[in-house]
């Protein structure tokens, strides 16, 4: 078969043969949290390990590969994601316990790493349930909360390379940073293993309620939001402030365009009221960080994990929020 006919032929039909589920055209927005963005040409859920890692090492090496978890952190663009999205499911969230020491698939949610470890009196992981993602894209951008992040209780990560090969990793050959991993972008994390320390189940529980009931107070969790918009500047021109700091001196609390909104509550979330497209999100995104860096100098990352296919922004506009 020429290179043309093969453009011509649907992806789904290049693609060798799974255990697990497989579809074309599969709707995303419904997954993420912002409920907004496009289809996956085709979505790929593994049954088990094997499963993915013979698919890796049979597809054709032309088809791109996206993978996503729980769409926490997550902002899908309105065209969609081309080639193949993977989603790990329940054949990759096993925790289990030795001793000190916690190993969880890269599905397994952050808060039941946490509780887990809890439940076994293993203290130092109790951080981690206040992020709302999965132990793999928490891997993927070394993320954190309430003063941890996942470097400091990391000791090794398993990944598989684009051709099926599984790489077993310490944590120094990670190249782990601030919401940041050195990790290459198509190599996919499939598991962890994590260290804690000897603690009351007492004291690990009280500080997880600690941590849950900050969260609830400060972040506006019962919106269709994601996680933090924008990491924390780390240069000198911040002053030391927050991005919800910058944000806010900017004025930009309650700013909308279309359906988006900057969150009043915390002003570093953004917010789909209802009729937001993904188009909305990252323009209002965009306007605050031009506002910024107007303002202050200072030019604001996206920690949020914007992908797929942009479609132009509508018609809405900029307005203010009364107070």
């Amino acid at each position: 078969m020429n290179g043309t006919a093969s453009k011509m032929q649907r992806l789904i039909e290049r693609l060798p043969p799974v255990r697990g589920r497989i579809t074309e055209n599969a709707p995303l927005a419904g997954i993420t949290w912002f409920r907004v963005g496009g289809p996956a040409e085709v979505m790929f859920r593994p049954a088990d390990r094997e499963d993915l890692l013979a698919f890796l090492a049979a597809k054709p090496a032309d088809v791109p590969v996206t993978v996503i978890g729980v769409g926490s952190n997550l902002l899908v663009r309105d065209g969609g994601i081309p080639g193949v999205v993977i989603r790990l499911g329940r054949g990759f969230a096993d925790i289990t316990i030795e001793d000190e020491r916690i190993r969880a698939g890269a599905a397994a949610l952050d808060l039941n790493v946490a509780l887990t470890a809890r439940d076994a009196g293993l203290g130092g992981l109790e951080f981690l349930s206040g992020i709302p993602g999965t132990v793999g894209g928490g891997l993927r951008m070394n993320a954190g909360a309430y003063g941890r992040e996942f470097a400091d209780v990391l000791l090794s990560a398993e990944l598989a390379d684009p051709s099926g090969r599984v790489h077993r990793l310490e944590t120094s050959a990670l190249g782990l940073g601030y919401r940041r991993s050195g990790v290459p972008d198509d190599w996919i994390f499939i598991g962890a293993e994590f260290v804690g320390h000897g603690a009351t189940v007492a004291d690990i529980e009280a500080r997880i309620r600690e941590i849950q009931a900050a969260r609830t107070d400060s972040q506006p969790i019962r919106t269709r939001t994601g996680g933090s918009t924008f990491a924390n500047p780390t240069g000198p021109e911040a002053g030391g402030m927050k991005a919800w700091e910058l944000i806010d001196r900017a004025g930009c609390r309650g700013l909308r365009l279309g359906g988006a909104m900057v969150s009043e509550k915390h002003c570093n979330f953004l917010i789909n009221t209802g009729t937001a497209t993904a188009a909305d999100l990252e323009a209002l995104g965009e306007e605050v960080r031009r506002r910024v860096r107007e303002t202050s100098g200072v030019t604001l990352t996206w920690e949020i994990q914007r992908i797929g296919i942009p479609t132009p922004p509508g018609e809405a506009t900029l307005s203010r929020v009364s107070p």
